[in-house]
């Protein structure tokens, strides 16, 4: 991506706008220019604004993006149409955040840089995402756009597809989307839908379960709560489960990949390796989630191996207690952590009617050289 450094270099503005926006001009000239009080056409105006609004004067900076909060939409419109240079574009971008029809415009505007897109792609509405998705040539040459809408909520599940499906093609790899292969293959034999102006039944499935997904508590679907809160808990989390049930492994791994807790505490659990993958490798996945799934027996020996191996969770002397003392961890994984266990974990550890026979072992050896050590 581009540097869309502002203010622009002076030699790079005309000598119309220069005699206004050169920090040596007079300070008066500037405010005046500063309050739009200059003979200038409209996308020149808001060049002028863009540049004085990032001008070190705060007096300067202030008055300019007042004014061009306020100029008529007319003006402001037909300027994002222009072709202005791409930092001018990228400050409207960020000045209009909230203005959907000065957005559409800049990102259809062939002059605006790739950056700028994704910035606008993260957090768009559905009808911008829609937009942004069918540039399949800037798509290409920006795949960090492509993880952009991807990660957006706001963006059908069948133009995630769309996308996901352009790249693969294309032969691009969307590292910053961790389970970027696992949704191509999902997707393989799979009739990609084209875009439409209304929303598919996929698409109105995966926006009901992401309103459903959002709370924490459902950590503890996969811990070791009592029946009746587990009970609470499933009930309270059916509506989701629900949805889960209806949708496709596609639309279960982008659900794990930027879904909450409540999603993935079910997805861990999706007999589908790919799906538990996602959501045990989801970017959003806290510590806390980790831990709770350490400590589930209803968790797969794959998850477990890979939370064994994550080696920013392992600074956690819960996990690593957790991992030692889940039946269903791999013996080699659990095995790792006996020198870690303080010595009352030890203990149990050693009585542990569930633990494998390797790990009693290992964990009374422990205690034994911990002892004679302590004698010495």
């Amino acid at each position: 991506m581009t540097s869309l450094g502002m203010p622009l270099p002076v030699d790079a503005l005309s000598a119309k706008l220069r005699r206004f926006a050169d920090p040596s001009a007079p300070k008066p000239a500037r405010m005046m220019a500063a309050k739009g009080l200059v003979p200038l056409g409209g996308a020149e105006l808001v060049t002028l604004l863009c540049q004085l609004g990032a001008a070190s004067d705060r007096d300067v900076g202030d008055q300019a993006r007042e004014t061009l909060a306020g100029l008529p939409d007319n003006l402001l419109l037909e300027s994002a149409d222009q072709p202005l240079p791409a930092p001018i574009l990228h400050v409207l971008a960020q000045h209009f955040a909230k203005r959907s029809d000065v957005l559409e415009r800049i990102v259809q505007n062939t002059a605006t840089d790739s950056a700028t897109i994704e910035i606008i792609a993260r957090t768009a509405e559905e009808r911008l995402t829609e937009i942004i998705a069918v540039n399949q040539e800037r798509l290409l040459l920006a795949p960090e756009i492509i993880e952009a809408l991807y990660k957006n909520r706001n963006t059908r599940m069948s133009t995630a597809d769309r996308i996901v499906e352009l790249a693969a093609r294309h032969g691009l790899d969307v590292k910053g989307i961790p389970s970027f292969r696992a949704h191509v293959e999902a997707l393989r034999g799979q009739l990609i839908p084209e875009p439409s102006e209304e929303a598919l039944p996929g698409d109105s499935i995966f926006r009901e379960a992401l309103a459903a997904d959002g709370d924490e508590d459902a950590i503890d679907l996969t811990s070791d709560a009592d029946a009746d809160e587990q009970e609470k808990l499933k009930d309270k989390f059916r509506p989701l489960a629900f949805r889960i049930r209806e949708m496709n492994a596609a639309e279960k791994i982008r659900l794990a990949t930027i879904g909450d807790a409540a999603a993935r505490a079910l997805l861990i659990r999706d007999p589908n390796r790919t799906v538990s993958h996602a959501a045990i490798s989801s970017p959003s996945l806290t510590e806390n989630e980790a831990s709770a799934f350490a400590h589930s027996k209803e968790i797969s020996e794959d998850i477990l191996r890979y939370i064994g191996n994550r080696r920013e969770w392992l600074r956690s002397y819960e996990i690593k207690r957790a991992l030692a003392f889940n039946p269903k961890t791999p013996s080699g994984i659990a095995l790792r952590f006996i020198n870690h266990l303080r010595p009352n974990d030890l203990k149990i550890l050693a009585k542990g009617r569930s633990v494998p026979g390797a790990v009693k072992t290992a964990a009374m050896h422990r205690l034994e050289t911990k002892d004679k050590k302590g004698k010495r």
